[in-house]
């Protein structure tokens, strides 16, 4: 049956909808204020939402934006309001509202407007998480304060952590509901001016500054030299030094500027005891945007995942949670399912015999090693020689030598 959450202050606003509307067949759920709304959205997903404006509480333009930063906004929401404005029209649809009825609200629109949020449905952009979703790591919650400080006073900033850190995560806190967004490593075609000005007001992204190819560092060097002029933002995440990128051919310019303003952000192993709640949050989101069938965490998969090292970073649990979503067979991700996905490699570490010559256990190990990290950094040479501390020649030769293949198209133009 579908579900209704119908949140206003008003008692006798809820009970007239939620007799309309049970006579229609929809099962409802009332709410008095913004509190009970949000232990009913915790509780599970409504299929639409009809959310009053002027609450005595918190209002619901405001409890609307919570949504929308914690990635909990993945259902239709149709404000209504007794005093209604069109500015506040305009303010709760920026945000993420479907649409927008005024009391007294005349029956026929009142259905016809919940029968078109229902069929929008699935078609409603899912919010997407920001720190905000994760409101248990006391870390977490002191980047926000500093990613917001910061980003205040700065319209880029540099963020500095281990390779798969959390830059796309940090850039949709910045970039607020509805603003434009543009990832450099998704994109290789030259920018110019008439796309900086469709995204005017919204967030870029350079999430792992080495990865970039020379066409999305050119991109890169036009962008921040115009992000004043059209109100953009910028998130950057580097693990290595200015001296490392300059080595490598950037613009000498370009580094200067991006490394100008900087901001230390933790990585999953320095989060280690919040990586179970991190996850849980993490699942809640893909299984309530769509992404993934309805599955939860046990204890134990839980406590797998917090000892597990994570060396792809933030990427790489989003990643896995959606594989183990994917993959099992039950509601339940249970910790077999964890270990089967995440530890391939160290099982067949323990596996390798060691009654064999020293040279060929030798040999083994590093086939094993290389065989991990050309798959982590995607076959990558430059990142592999620099995590191997080998001179790109000999780790050629030293790959073929192993009878692994590498790939140059991975290599950064």
């Amino acid at each position: 049956m579908t579900t209704l959450l119908v949140v206003d202050d008003e008692i006798g606003i809820r009970e007239l909808l939620s007799e309309i509307l049970t006579d229609e067949g929809y099962d409802v759920k009332l709410a008095e204020n913004a509190s009970r709304a949000r232990n009913i959205r915790n509780a599970g997903k409504p299929d639409l939402v009809l959310l009053d404006i002027w609450m005595p509480d918190t209002d619901g333009i405001t409890l609307l934006k919570e949504w929308a930063s914690n990635g909990q906004l993945t259902m239709p929401v149709i404000m209504m309001s007794g005093h209604g404005t069109i500015d506040s029209a305009v303010e709760a649809t920026r945000i993420g509202a479907l649409d927008f009825l005024e009391k007294p609200i005349a029956l026929q629109k009142l259905l016809s407007t919940i029968k078109r949020g229902l069929q929008h449905g699935h078609a409603t952009a899912a919010g997407h998480l920001t720190l905000a979703a994760f409101t248990r790591s006391a870390p977490l919650r002191d980047l926000a304060r500093r990613l917001n400080q910061v980003s205040a006073a700065s319209r880029h900033v540099l963020l500095r952590s281990a390779r798969g850190g959390i830059a796309e995560l940090c850039a949709r806190s910045v970039q607020g509901a509805g603003k434009p967004w543009y990832d450099f490593a998704a994109q290789s075609a030259p920018l110019g001016v008439d796309q900086l000005e469709q995204l005017r007001g919204g967030i870029l992204l350079a999430a792992e500054l080495p990865a970039l190819t020379r066409p999305q560092q050119k991109n890169l060097g036009f962008a921040i030299d115009r992000l004043e002029r059209y109100d953009l933002r910028l998130i950057a995440g580097c693990a290595d030094s200015a001296e490392t990128l300059l080595a490598a051919g950037w613009d000498e310019a370009l580094v200067r500027s991006l490394f100008t303003v900087t901001l230390a952000t933790p990585n999953l192993a320095e989060l280690r005891d919040d990586v179970p709640d991190i996850a849980a949050r993490v699942l809640t989101h893909l299984v309530e945007s769509g992404a993934v069938p309805s599955r939860r965490l046990s204890s134990a998969a839980q406590n797998a995942l917090r000892n597990y090292s994570w060396p792809g970073g933030y990427p790489e649990l989003v990643s896995s949670l959606r594989s183990l979503a994917l993959a099992a067979l039950q509601d339940e991700i249970g910790e077999d399912d964890v270990k089967r996905l995440l530890s391939p490699q160290i099982a067949k570490s323990l596996a390798l015999p060691l009654d064999q010559p020293l040279r060929e256990a030798r040999e083994a190990f590093e086939r094993l090693y290389f065989e991990y990290h050309l798959q982590l950094e995607h076959g990558n040479m430059t990142r592999l020689a620099e995590k191997s501390g080998m001179e790109r020649t000999h780790l050629y030769r030293k790959l073929k030598q192993l009878g692994l293949q590498t790939s140059r198209r991975a290599e950064p133009d």
